[in-house]
């Protein structure tokens, strides 16, 4: 029983960290462009065959 005193503020505890963490980097701007990383192998991609080509 006395474990079940200390768990559940522990896990409240880390819950808050995660939630602070979480609206930090909300409001720093990391959720902002979520398309373009996933885009940007094909982009690359792209450009060393234009490159090789001109070359």
């Amino acid at each position: 029983m006395i474990v079940i005193f200390l768990l559940i503020p522990l896990s409240i505890m880390t819950a808050a960290i995660f939630l602070a963490g979480f609206i930090w980097a909300v409001r720093s701007g990391q959720y902002e462009d979520t398309c373009t990383p996933s885009l940007r192998p094909l982009m690359d991609e792209n450009t060393k065959k234009d490159e090789k080509a001109k070359e």
